[in-house]
């Protein structure tokens, strides 16, 4: 997943790949030439800087006098839609995306750099009288759906950031953040499957130690995954952010510890015939973003950050769906082991139906890229099933 920011032979300003207009059907560039004239420069001033700019990234530049006549001509609308080299000298200049540079909703890539954020919540019950504990060394959690607790976690050991949420009801999620820099859809596979069984007995030994008891059920891990650039552009872009929503077909071998070999060929197989599950659900907006939720995870990609959702609407979705989750999960479980669950009063069935409308049930100013998001990931995890048992279960044992 690279590209060649190397020049052709043809001058950059005359570009075939540039999508120029007619004189009478013009329209300048007003964003460009704000961007410019907010900087004091003229256009001479702007091809100088966009050539140094070239050449501390070891790029080769056409030099000033070409940039200078194609500054000219996006500005004054000869070319609406530069080429790739010009795009992304742009983007990375101005620090903006293409599209809220050029506009359109062709999305083309920006970097040729795959950079993303990987969000993995690790879930586990406790129980109502442990969380009460823990949640005296926390400090309410500000933006949340569901009402919780928070504290930076410093020894689980991972490249990281780490944040332990506590619900009153007992559950908490473990919120583990770790920035990406990969080289394929392959090498996130293999590191996820081999990095969770390392979280889950993290977490677990973790709990065990502050909350001194044993944990019913073991932790699960759940990953989410914010991707800011990819290098690709049309149907392999989508391509590959649905293999990224799924990532275990690339890794189902049955080894303990996948090939990474083995996972690059069956993710080229897939990039050149494409892929597509049954289970994934598109929640994305053409010409803003991508957005696909599956039973694995959750993957986003905002094409137009300016008018995307925003990465903590996603975390706080997640957050308070997995606890709500972890919840319902130790309900279920505890009928499956012949024995009616004890909760307190005040998280019984009447508390769950109320965790059931927040999670649900449409918001009066919710907008329609944030209900998408939100219907997406309660429908492909199951919850809205899971807690419509858990109040029926809760009803039936009088809680």
């Amino acid at each position: 997943m690279s590209m060649d920011m190397g020049t052709s032979g043809m001058d950059r300003g005359t570009s075939r790949a540039d999508t120029g207009t007619t004189a009478a059907g013009r329209t300048p560039n007003r964003v460009l030439e704000a961007l410019r004239r907010s900087r004091g420069w003229g256009r001479p001033r702007l091809a100088k800087e966009m050539h140094l700019f070239c050449q501390a990234r070891q790029w080769p530049s056409p030099g000033e006098e070409n940039i200078r006549k194609q500054i000219y001509r996006l500005e004054s609308g000869q070319v609406r839609n530069p080429d790739a080299f010009y795009r992304r000298l742009y983007c990375q200049f101005f620090e903006r995306s293409a599209h809220d540079l050029f506009g359109g909703i062709n999305q083309t890539p920006d970097s040729a750099a795959f950079t993303l954020t990987s969000h993995k919540f690790i879930p586990a019950f406790v129980g109502a009288e442990a969380a009460a504990s823990l949640a005296k060394n926390c400090s309410r959690a500000v933006d949340q759906w569901t009402d919780c607790h928070e504290v930076p976690v410093d020894d689980m050991e991972a490249d990281g950031v780490c944040t332990l949420y506590v619900w009153p009801h007992g559950t908490v999620v473990y919120h583990l953040v770790e920035d990406l820099t990969p080289k394929s859809i392959a090498e996130i596979a293999v590191w996820r499957r081999t990095s969770y069984p390392r979280h889950i007995g993290g977490v677990t030994q973790n709990l065990e130690e502050i909350t001194g008891g044993t944990l019913a059920d073991p932790p699960y891990v759940l990953s989410s995954y914010w991707v800011r650039d990819l290098p690709l552009d049309g149907l392999n872009r989508e391509t590959a952010l649905r293999l990224l929503c799924i990532p275990r077909v690339l890794t189902s071998d049955g080894a303990e510890i996948p090939s990474l070999a083995h996972a690059e060929l069956i993710e080229q197989a897939l990039m050149r015939d494409g892929f597509d599950h049954p289970e994934i659900v598109d929640f994305g907006m053409r010409g803003i973003s991508f957005g696909f939720a599956s039973w694995s995870g959750v993957v986003y990609h905002p094409t137009a950050p300016g008018r995307a959702l925003a990465e903590n609407d996603l975390i706080a979705c997640e957050l308070s769906a997995q606890a709500a989750w972890s919840y319902c999960n130790y309900i279920r479980s505890e009928v499956e082991r012949g024995r009616d669950p004890e909760v307190p009063e005040k998280y019984g069935w009447r508390f769950l139906r109320g965790v059931r409308s927040r999670l649900t049930t449409e918001r009066p100013q919710e907008t329609s890229q944030h209900r998408s998001m939100r219907e997406a990931i309660i429908e492909t995890s199951g919850l809205s099933r899971h807690l419509g048992q858990a109040v029926e279960i809760l009803k039936e044992a009088g809680q």
